[in-house]
C-alpha cells in the first residue's frame, strides 16, 4: 500500500524534516556593498535624478555616491549593477579564456560526451558583423573639472524650477541640435559641450543630400562625458529625451522667439539668411527673371552651397551668393513657414527633371524683386513681418 505524504511526515522518528528556525545570515560584505548602492539605484528611479544635500536623507546617498565613485575597487563590484550609468566609465579586468576554463572547479566546461546538440546543420549560418571601428563610451570627469559644470547644471535646474527654461519635445535634429544647450536625456541633464562637424554626402536614394555629422563633447550632470557622434545623439534624444529652451530673459521681443532656441545664452549668431541665384544653364530656369532661392544655413553659407550641383534644392547646378544676413536666435521652422506664407504667391511652380530623368521639386524659390526679398528679411529678422504683407501685382510690401 503507498504511503501518503501525511504517513511519510508523521514516520519522522528523529526529526529530519523539522525546519531548523531562523535562517543563517550569510551575507558578505560585497552583498552589503551591492544592497547599499541598490538604494541608490532605487532613488534615481523614483527622481529621475541623482540625490543632492537638499536634505540629510539625500545627502547620506549623496555621500555615498560620491565614496563610490572615488573608490576604484567598490566601482568594479558594483559597475554590474550601475543601471543609470552613476560611477560613469570602469575600466573592468578581463579574464583570459585560460583563467576561465580553470577556475571551472564544477567541471561545467568540460567539452567530453556527445555535442552534437550544438551542431546546427539545418540553419544558415550567421555573416560575420563588421567590427565597428570606435564605440563612445562615457567617462568620469574628474571631480575638480567637473564643478564649473556642475553650476551650470544647478542653474538650469533652478531656471525650469523658476519657469525660466521649458523642456519641450525634440525634432528636427539639424536645427535643434547646437553647442551650448541643454537637453535631458533618460530623464538626465546633458550640455553639447562642441562637435567637430564636417560635411557626409549622402548618396542618390536620399535625394543627393549632405548632411552634417562628427564626434561630439557631451557632459552629463552625473559627472561624466561622452564623444557620441552628433547624429546617434541626436537620435537618442528624439527618442527618449527633451530639449531645454534657454532662459526667457535672453530672447529678444518679436516674432521669431524659439521654442526651440538654436544655440546657448547670449547674442551668439544662430547662422545665416542666404539668398541665391541659379547658374542653370537649363533654359527653364534662364528664362525666368528676378528668380532667388531664400534660405537658412546653420554653416557659413559658402561652405553649405559647394556642393550645390548634387543638390536637388539647388536645382542640380552651381548658384551665386547675392546676400547674406546674420542671424541671432532664430527659430529655422518659424522662418520657412512665414517666409513660404508671405511670399506664398511668388513661389516658384515647375517640372524640371535632372540628367538621370529625377523629377526636382523645388522648394525656397520665389519670382520677386531683388529689393523686396531684402526687405521682407529686414523685417522677418526684427520681428515686425507680421504686421505686413506682399502685394504681388504692385510688388510693394505694405502695412496690413
Amino acid at each position: 500500500m503507498a504511503k501518503t505524504l501525511d504517513d511519510i511526515f508523521d514516520d519522522d522518528d528523529f526529526g529530519l524534516l523539522n525546519s531548523s528556525g531562523k535562517p543563517l545570515n550569510s551575507k558578505t560584505d560585497e552583498d552589503r556593498l551591492i544592497e547599499s548602492f541598490e538604494e541608490i539605484n532605487a532613488f534615481f528611479e523614483r527622481n529621475n535624478r541623482e540625490p543632492t544635500t537638499g536634505s540629510m536623507s539625500e545627502y547620506n546617498l549623496f555621500a555615498r555616491l560620491k565614496g563610490f565613485r572615488n573608490d576604484e575597487s567598490k566601482k568594479k563590484i558594483l559597475k554590474p549593477f550601475d543601471k543609470f550609468n552613476l560611477l560613469g566609465y570602469v575600466e573592468m579586468e578581463e579574464k583570459s579564456l585560460d583563467e576561465v576554463l580553470n577556475d571551472d572547479d564544477l567541471g561545467l566546461l568540460n567539452s567530453d560526451g556527445d555535442t552534437s546538440i550544438f551542431e546546427f546543420r539545418h540553419t544558415p549560418k550567421q555573416e560575420k558583423r563588421a567590427e565597428t571601428d570606435f564605440v563612445a563610451q562615457r567617462q568620469a570627469i574628474p571631480e575638480e573639472d567637473f564643478k564649473t559644470y556642475e553650476q551650470m547644471f544647478h542653474k538650469v535646474h533652478k531656471d525650469i524650477k523658476e519657469g525660466k527654461r521649458r523642456i519641450l519635445s525634440f525634432n528636427r535634429l539639424e536645427n535643434n541640435l547646437q553647442p551650448g544647450n541643454f537637453y535631458l536625456l533618460d530623464g538626465m541633464l546633458l550640455y553639447l559641450e562642441s562637435a567637430d562637424l564636417q560635411q557626409e554626402f549622402r548618396g542618390k536614394s536620399t535625394g543627393n543630400r549632405v548632411q552634417m555629422d562628427g564626434r561630439t563633447v557631451t557632459i552629463f550632470e552625473n559627472g561624466t562625458k561622452s564623444n557620441l557622434l552628433f547624429r546617434s545623439l541626436g537620435k537618442a534624444i528624439q527618442k527618449a529625451g527633451k530639449l531645454i529652451t534657454r532662459p526667457d530673459d535672453f530672447y529678444p521681443t518679436g516674432s521669431l522667439e524659439s521654442d526651440s532656441p538654436i544655440l546657448a545664452e547670449g547674442d551668439i549668431q544662430s547662422g545665416w539668411i542666404y539668398v541665391l541665384r541659379s547658374k542653370s544653364p537649363n533654359p527653364k530656369i534662364t528664362a525666368i527673371a528676378n528668380l532667388y532661392k531664400i534660405g537658412f544655413s546653420t554653416m557659413k553659407v559658402a561652405d553649405r552651397v559647394k556642393n550645390a550641383a548634387n543638390e536637388a534644392t539647388y536645382l542640380f547646378a552651381d548658384v551665386e551668393v547675392v546676400a547674406t544676413y546674420v542671424c541671432y536666435n532664430l527659430n529655422t521652422q518659424y522662418f520657412e513657414s512665414l517666409i513660404h506664407r508671405f511670399f506664398g504667391e511668388c513661389c516658384l511652380n515647375i517640372d524640371l527633371y535632372n540628367g538621370e530623368k529625377q523629377r526636382i521639386m523645388p522648394r525656397e524659390w520665389f519670382v520677386l524683386p531683388l529689393p523686396i526679398i531684402d526687405e521682407a528679411i529686414k523685417l522677418l529678422i526684427n520681428g515686425e513681418i507680421i504686421k505686413y504683407r506682399y502685394d504681388m501685382s504692385n510688388q510693394k510690401i505694405l502695412p496690413k
